[in-house]
C-alpha cells in the first residue's frame, strides 16, 4: 500500500510539471497593444515647426515654401508658378512603418485650381523638379494628390494615384489626413480622412510592394497657371513592430517545430490523466479488498 501512495505521489507531480510546461510554453512572448508601434521622432514634425534659429533638426525645407509657426508649413501659395519642399534629412529605415499627416489644400477660386501635392518615399531627396515639384526619375514611391481635372498624360515613371481622383480633399472643414502604412514586402494601404472626424476612407492596397530599405520622407507641391494654397499641418511617423492581422505568414520551420511541440505536450497531457486516474482506481480496488478481508 505504501508503494503504491509513492507511486501516486510521483503521477501527481508529472502531471503538474507537465501542465506548467505547457502554460508557459503558451505564453511565450505576449504582445500588448502598446507595444505594437514606436513613435520616430526623426520623423514627425509639429508646431512650431523650427527651433530659436529657424531650423528643424529632422527637416529641411526649401524653394518657396514658407512656415507659420502656429498654422502650417506652406509649401506654395495661392500664387501663379510656385514651388515647394519638405524633406527628412535621415532616411527612413525602419522595416515596418506608418506615416500619419494633416493637410490643408485650398484657394481663392472655387472651380479652377491645381496643380496638387505629392509625398514621397525615395532614395533622392530636396531635388525640385517638374513632378509636384519634385524629379521626375525617381527611385522609391510617389503618392499623388492631383488636383487639377486636366487630361492624364502618359509619364515615363512609376507614379500612384492616390484614390485614382475620387476623393474631394480640397477646402474641407474637416481636419484632412492621410494615413500610409507599410509593411515591407507585404502590403501598402493608403487611407483619408476628410468626410468626418476619425472616419478613415480606404483609398488602396497594393500587396508585394517593395520600397527602397533606405529612403527619405518628403513632400512637395507645385503651382502652374492655376494655383492652391498647400499646407503640412503635422507629421507622425511610427515604427510598427507587429505583423498585420489580415496578412497570413507562411509557416517556418520553427513555427512547425513549436506547433509539434504543443502537439505533443497535449498528448503527454491525456496520457498522464489516464495513468492518473488508473491509479486511483486501483488503489480504490485494493483498499476495498483489504477493507473486506477485515470484516
Amino acid at each position: 500500500m505504501t508503494a503504491l501512495l509513492k507511486v501516486l505521489a510521483l503521477w501527481g507531480l508529472a502531471i503538474c510539471s507537465i501542465f506548467i510546461i505547457a502554460k508557459a510554453n503558451t505564453n511565450v512572448n505576449p504582445v500588448t497593444p502598446g507595444e505594437s508601434v514606436i513613435p520616430l521622432r526623426t520623423h514627425s514634425l509639429y508646431m512650431p515647426y523650427i527651433d530659436q534659429d529657424l531650423q528643424n533638426r529632422w527637416f529641411d525645407f526649401g524653394a518657396d515654401t514658407v512656415i507659420n509657426t502656429n498654422k502650417y508649413i506652406r509649401l506654395t501659395h495661392d500664387r501663379q508658378s510656385q514651388t515647394g519642399w519638405l524633406w527628412s534629412r535621415l532616411p527612413l529605415t525602419a522595416t515596418n512603418w506608418q506615416v500619419e499627416f494633416e493637410f490643408k489644400i485650398d484657394g481663392h477660386n472655387p472651380s479652377l485650381y491645381g496643380d496638387g501635392m505629392a509625398v514621397w518615399f525615395t532614395t533622392d531627396r530636396a531635388k525640385p523638379g517638374p513632378v509636384f515639384g519634385f524629379i521626375d526619375k525617381f527611385e522609391g514611391l510617389g503618392i499623388f494628390f492631383d488636383t487639377y481635372a486636366n487630361s492624364r498624360q502618359s509619364l515615363s515613371l512609376a507614379f500612384i494615384s492616390l484614390c485614382h481622383g475620387n476623393a474631394d480633399i480640397r477646402g474641407k472643414s474637416v481636419a484632412t489626413k492621410a494615413r500610409i502604412t507599410y509593411y515591407k514586402n507585404t502590403y501598402l494601404e493608403v487611407k483619408l480622412q476628410y468626410k468626418e472626424w476619425d472616419q478613415w476612407e480606404p483609398c488602396f492596397t497594393i500587396n508585394n510592394i517593395t520600397i527602397p530599405t533606405v529612403a527619405y520622407l518628403g513632400f512637395s507641391a507645385l503651382t502652374g497657371d492655376v494655383s492652391d494654397n498647400h499646407d503640412v499641418i503635422s507629421i507622425t511617423t511610427n515604427n510598427m513592430i507587429s505583423v498585420p492581422p489580415r496578412v497570413h505568414k507562411p509557416i517556418t520551420r520553427q513555427e512547425s517545430a513549436s506547433s509539434s511541440w504543443f502537439g505533443l505536450l497535449f498528448t503527454l497531457k491525456l496520457i498522464a490523466t489516464a495513468a492518473f486516474l488508473g491509479v486511483l482506481i486501483l488503489v480504490y480496488r485494493m483498499y476495498r479488498n483489504q477493507s473486506n478481508k477485515r470484516f
